[in-house]
């Protein structure tokens, strides 16, 4: 690896779209020494259209315009490249022309109860699992694909999961990002390919699929309007691990052996990294699944619902004049001594969108607890039940991990935007009794930055852990905390 002062001095850009926010971060040199800082911030919430959840994909595009235009005013040096990264599963469907056939689904939507159902006629689960390493869940893009049909939609349109679209729009090919294509279900686990076998058996055409590349792969320069701006007048588009788990697993510079991980964000990922999969009938029923991880290797966790419960009560609360900031809200709960007991925040009702106190009151009321009146004074009741019942569960799953590895773990590693909530570890530490340590809560985008830095040094080699690994301490070592929202300097 080239000492920092002999790298590209120019700037580069990270987009890491979330289900709840998405950021467009810059990474600069200044003196040699790297300085990341969040430019611009875009709101992204699922919209309830016509009977369906989908995501706003014309508003997200214009904010992340809006945002790479503010990043070009900041890097009068140039920028080398752009990369995204963000959630899995779902996907743009593309007319002939290559431009959205509609607004993409949200996985949550419910139409793939009954595609699921199909499929497993069509394919056992367990088979599906030997195969593809990837859990069976009814989120997976295989099930969205097989809805699609059922709802008449071409299944020879042309698809991309959401990070790859927004780099197909920005002026790259139509690819599949490796660590992403894991998570569709459709991908055989030994080859790296998409599995014809299933292909074949659940009637998907061949045709609608784009190419699998690794990660780090460089797909074309920036073009379009903003390939006119002088920042942008010779930018490559790298795909890095485009799944932002397998982004922030990237950026996590402390050891991993004997050490399990928690993304938390509005899904709580827990597992660890591990260099063969496991696809045995105990991993499939404790729930687990094999991602594709950057330079190599799987992560293997399972998903657990997270910061979603809360942020659904916080919007509910918000839209009844009872607001509050989340800070405050977890220091209440912190001091609530109204504790009502422990709840299954994998319960299918939590899963969806709703009326959110309510619901953790039937599951309080299922299990012979007393339910929280949901009026105002009683919001940190409603939180210290969340928090106590993720810990838990997160106690379960790290129990069920270290039986099908035969391992025992040493530490926790939080990342993600969980890793501030301080109540949240703490409980965690409880629960499992295990130390816990924290990472950059922006993890995916240093891991999005890793990769660009790896895959620019590498010049198309694939990429290795240990390059990646160099990068993310560089970064790491000289960003402290959050990125943040600032002006240009």
């Amino acid at each position: 690896m080239k000492p920092l002062g002999q790298f590209d001095a120019r700037a580069r850009v990270a987009i890491d779209l979330g289900a709840g926010s998405c950021r467009v971060s810059l990474l600069q040199w200044r003196e040699g020494t790297p300085k990341v800082e969040l430019v611009h911030r875009i709101a992204n919430d699922p919209v309830h259209t016509d009977g369906t959840l989908r995501w706003p994909l014309e508003s997200l595009l214009a904010g992340l315009e809006a945002g790479l235009r503010k990043a070009a005013e900041c890097a009068p040096e140039g920028i080398a490249s752009i990369a995204v990264d963000g959630w899995a599963v779902d996907y743009v469907r593309l007319d002939a022309e290559g431009k959205p056939l509609a607004a993409p689904f949200c996985y949550r939507d419910e139409r793939t109860v009954a595609a699921k159902e199909k499929a497993d006629r069509l394919v056992a689960p367990e088979l599906m699992f030997r195969q593809t390493g990837a859990q069976p869940l009814r989120i997976n893009t295989v099930y969205q694909l097989l809805a699609d049909g059922a709802a008449g939609t071409d299944a020879h349109a042309p698809w991309l999961n959401i990070p790859e679209y927004v780099l197909f729009r920005l002026g790259g090919r139509r690819i599949a990002e490796y660590t992403n294509a894991t998570h569709t279900g459709l991908v055989d686990i030994a080859s790296g390919g998409w599995s014809d076998e299933l292909l074949r058996a659940l009637d998907l055409p061949r045709d609608a699929f784009p190419e699998i590349v690794p990660t780090g792969t460089t797909i074309g320069k920036l073009a379009g309007p903003l390939a006119e701006l002088a920042a942008f007048r010779d930018t490559d588009l790298i795909v890095p691990a485009c799944h932002d788990t397998a982004s922030a697993i990237a950026g996590i510079v402390a050891p991993l052996a004997h050490t399990a991980y928690i993304c938390s964000g509005t899904w709580s990922l827990v597992g660890t990294q591990i260099h063969a999969s496991v696809t045995t009938p105990d991993a499939m029923a404790a729930g687990f699944t094999n991602q594709g991880a950057a330079g190599g290797g799987f992560c293997f966790h399972t998903n657990v619902n997270g910061l979603w419960l809360l942020n659904q009560c916080m919007e509910g609360w918000r839209r009844q004049g009872r607001p509050w900031v989340i800070g405050e809200l977890v220091a209440c709960a912190a001091q609530c001594t109204a504790f009502r007991g422990i709840v299954p925040v994998d319960a299918a009702p939590l899963l969806l969108d709703g009326d959110m106190p309510s619901l953790l009151n039937d599951q309080l009321r299922a299990f012979g607890h007393e339910v929280i009146k949901d009026c105002a004074g009683n919001e940190p009741v409603f939180a210290q039940v969340i928090f106590e019942s993720l810990a838990s569960r997160y106690a379960t799953v790290l129990h069920s991990l270290e039986q099908l590895l035969g391992e025992k773990f040493e530490r926790i590693h939080v990342l993600g935007g969980g890793s501030q909530n301080r109540l949240l570890t703490q409980l965690t530490s409880k629960h499992t009794g295990l130390p816990v340590e924290t990472g950059n809560v922006e993890g995916s985008t240093v891991g999005n930055f890793a990769v660009q830095l790896a895959a620019s040094e590498e010049h198309g080699r694939p990429l290795q852990h240990k390059a990646i690994r160099y990068w993310a301490q560089q970064l790491s070592e000289r960003v402290e905390g959050r990125v943040e929202p600032s002006e240009c300097h």
